[in-house]
């Protein structure tokens, strides 16, 4: 995951565009606010199947970029596994850097 991509999840984080954790990721999806996931390359099988399957029901984008530590030190935290993109805007960019 390049610094250009790191930079904008840390922007939309302090934006409050951008939820992280398991549970409150699942909650954004299902309840239609999140625009983007993004799960750590390092996640476990187990949770990179739910937030795919999740996110192919949902019919949102789903990229699997970045390590554990990378994307806890992108929004200033420990360690984070899963991202929920809530900013339309902030996701269409983060989809361009991303692909």
């Amino acid at each position: 995951m390049d610094r250009k991509a790191l930079n904008l999840i840390g922007l939309a984080y302090r934006a409050r565009a951008v939820v992280t954790g398991e549970e409150v990721v699942l909650r954004s999806v299902r309840a239609g606010h999140a625009s983007l996931v993004i799960i750590s390359e390092d996640a476990s099988a187990n949770t990179k199947k739910k937030f795919t399957d999740k996110c192919s029901h949902y019919k949102i984008p789903c990229f699997t970029a970045g390590t554990r530590q990378a994307l806890g030190q992108a929004v200033g935290k420990e360690e984070r596994v899963v991202m929920g993109v809530e900013d339309s805007g902030f996701a269409e960019k983060l989809k361009s850097l991303l692909e």
